[in-house]
């Protein structure tokens, strides 16, 4: 069902993950994309496409609004109309357009550390100020502290920048914690903005809660991002979606990339469609596929010592905690025993590293002997 694909294919695609160790031999185990193929449905579609040899400005379908549509009342219980969906190149331009539509000059946005890291540079990108505060650990896991969270939404703050599920932390927030952060939005006349992308990553069976659906408050003030690319491993093509209730916010959204915001690739809507519609059994296939591997990288790096990985709910993604090894450069030092993984301070926390399982069982077994290497010449 799976298919992956090697490196030298990858190389030969001008792969950017592959290319920042081109030459090395050093597995690179960093961005968030994945080894595997994408469903054959999408490959077919795609094909298909560019046959017809017709490449010119394209308008997304009412099949794939409607798809849309259909598709987040049966996967997420969410009941939006074809109006809500605003369709977009990709979720770093979103959280841009977020800062400069729904932010004034003199207002800030907020938001939890460590979190990917365009959260950190988008409100700098236009000129609005960033407030952060880190995510507390508790014996339930990483959690965003709710008295720290509304001693942030004071003031100027008027915008809410939250990833759930919480890229690099694995965690997908529940329903309870949602409420929570939702009200302390609510109190401070807050808007927040979502980001979703990882949605339909979520291990172990879980479902999707998006943050809108939370209560009608958050229905009204909220723009929720997401995008078929990390799910299906579609990157290369872009496209996403911007989703607001609120016709008056998804307008203030949209304003926010006016003259600068590209059209989105006609190619990204024909893979969406194909993608969402799939029902080949390929994303049941990944979800068992990537659990799998998720439960082997904590069960031998766990074993270590100075090493933690923290436990992954969502996404292909291990944040895994190296400040025992009292590394001074540990990005580099893992390198060095051949593994590339994301900096922890990429996100803003150094003691860290995020190393990406989204990969064969052979691959992740050979970054696990590495990485095993790496830590026990540490203690020799």
């Amino acid at each position: 069902m799976l298919e992956f694909a090697s490196a030298e294919e990858q190389l030969s695609t001008q792969s950017t993950r592959f290319l920042k160790y081109a030459g090395q031999d050093i597995l690179p185990m960093w961005v968030a994309d994945m080894d595997v193929r994408s469903p054959a449905s999408v490959q077919a579609a795609v094909t298909a496409r560019l046959q017809q040899g017709v490449y010119g400005y394209t308008k997304p379908s009412q099949a794939l609004t409607e798809l849309i549509v259909q598709r987040s009342a049966d996967c997420y219980d969410w009941h939006i109309s074809a109006e809500h969906i605003h369709f977009m190149s990709g979720v770093v331009a979103a959280l841009n357009m977020a800062c400069r539509g729904l932010l004034a000059p003199d207002e800030a946005a907020v938001t939890a550390t460590p979190v990917y890291y365009p959260f950190l540079d988008a409100p700098g990108n236009q000129q609005r100020e960033l407030r952060t505060f880190p995510v507390v650990q508790t014996e339930e896991g990483f959690r965003i502290p709710l008295d720290t969270l509304d001693e942030h939404c004071r003031g100027k703050a008027k915008l809410l920048m939250l990833c759930n599920p919480f890229n690099p932390l694995g965690r997908h927030l529940t329903r309870s914690e949602l409420e929570g952060i939702v009200e302390v939005a609510r109190r401070n006349d807050m808007i927040i903005c979502s980001d979703e992308i990882h949605c339909d990553l979520l291990l172990d069976g879980q479902r999707h809660i998006p943050t809108a659906t939370v209560s009608d408050w958050a229905a009204a003030n909220t723009v929720t991002l997401m995008a078929p690319s990390k799910t299906f491993n579609l990157a290369g093509f872009g496209g996403s979606l911007a989703i607001a209730q609120n016709p008056d916010l998804l307008e203030a959204f949209k304003a926010g990339g006016k003259g600068i915001h590209p059209n989105i690739s006609f190619l990204s809507l024909t893979a969406m469609e194909a993608a969402y519609r799939d029902d080949s059994g390929w994303l049941p296939a990944l979800l068992n596929h990537l659990s799998a591997n998720r439960d082997f990288l904590m069960q031998e790096l766990n074993a270590l010592r100075g090493v933690r990985v923290h436990p992954v709910e969502a996404t292909y993604l291990a944040w895994i905690e190296v400040q025992g090894l009292g590394l001074n450069d540990a990005p580099a030092y893992f390198e060095s025993y051949g593994l590339g993984m994301s900096p922890g301070g990429q996100f803003g926390d150094d003691g860290f590293m995020r190393l990406n399982f989204g990969c064969s069982r052979a691959v992740l077994e050979q970054a696990v002997d590495r990485f095993k290497t790496a830590v026990s010449a540490r203690w020799r």
